[in-house]
């Protein structure tokens, strides 16, 4: 653990009780303990468990504290079936995230589908947020369980260099434009392959300018940020109001910079993140949602993880 592991940020967020040090406006704990935001799971992080067992899986978030979640997909099951499960469990959808084509889930929903038929599914999970997790994949990809690895998955989405990720930002505007109508709200997330160069620029600087930043959004994976080597904190607040989520997600400082999708992760607290720095950035500009993630493999149970990322979080 570095600096900012769970204990030191815990202890200087108690020294600071009653001062106005952390945000310089007179707020002394982060947004979760001041009741400004809720903490939420995007369910990528406890693998097929949630898939197996919907119900106890759902259960055992509600008793953890969670309160909202985000969708890595429908795998397999109706928006009907997840929305009564949730609502058993008290647990809600504010994001969903969409594939950009239908690789991983034929039968599931992705940008190919038409505006109607993701509004309504949408609909009827209770939400309007829907996040492209990767651009599209060149079209002889193949995906091979057990087999692909994540620097396989980075060279297929940089293969294409800058012209595809312009091609991408033109489809991320057309379906905004779409999905708008039916009020609904899109946006994309990154990984770290974003960072690399193309060029004299980067996947990253073309979204970022070739979006409509009126009706494209970003959800900031902040561990994807640290592992290619930048500052989240600094980049929340250069891309200030488009941050409308984040993965509050933690790597271990033995991670190396890169744009290979690696990272050593870690609990949420336990790693290098600055956290309050973060946070203080995130609430300046306005983001709306804040989804643990964390990537494998674990040295935990993975429900395990999320109970200490939640106790981490609820205690700073």
């Amino acid at each position: 653990m570095n600096q900012w592991s769970r204990r030191t940020v815990v202890a200087g967020f108690v020294a600071l009780a009653g001062s106005t040090q952390l945000t310089g406006k007179g707020h002394e704990r982060a947004i979760f303990n001041r009741g400004k935001a809720p903490i939420g799971l995007q369910l990528y992080t406890l693998g097929d468990e949630w898939v197996k067992d919907t119900p106890g899986v759902f259960g055992e978030l509600a008793r953890i504290g969670i309160r909202e979640l985000e969708l890595p997909g429908l795998m397999g099951k109706t928006p009907a079936d997840l929305r009564a499960e949730a609502d058993r469990a008290g647990l809600r959808f504010t994001s969903f995230h969409l594939p950009a084509m239908p690789l991983f889930d034929p039968n599931g929903l992705s940008l190919q589908s038409s505006a109607a038929q993701i509004a309504d599914a949408l609909g009827i999970l209770g939400t309007t947020d829907v996040v492209v997790p990767l651009p599209p994949l060149p079209a002889d990809f193949q995906f091979v369980p057990g087999k692909t690895g994540p620097a396989d998955l980075a060279a297929a989405v940089a293969s294409g260099g800058a012209d595809a990720w312009k091609r991408f930002a033109s489809l991320l505007n057309e379906k905004a434009a779409a999905l708008t109508s039916h009020g609904v709200t899109l946006g994309y997330h990154n990984h770290n392959v974003e960072f690399s160069s193309v060029g004299n620029t980067t996947p990253w600087a073309i979204l970022l300018s070739e979006t409509n930043p009126d009706t494209v959004f970003f959800e900031l994976d902040l561990g994807w940020v640290a592992a290619a080597g930048l500052d989240p904190a600094r980049e929340i607040r250069r891309l200030g109001r488009r941050v409308r989520w984040v993965h509050v997600k933690d790597l271990k400082p033995t991670t190396k910079p890169n744009f290979a999708l690696q990272m050593d992760p870690a609990v949420v607290g336990d790693g290098s993140q600055d956290w309050p720095a973060i946070f203080r950035a995130a609430e300046s500009v306005g983001v709306r949602h804040y989804y643990i993630e964390q990537e494998p493999p674990f040295s935990i149970p993975r429900m395990d993880a999320v109970r200490n990322g939640f106790r981490f979080l609820s205690q700073t």
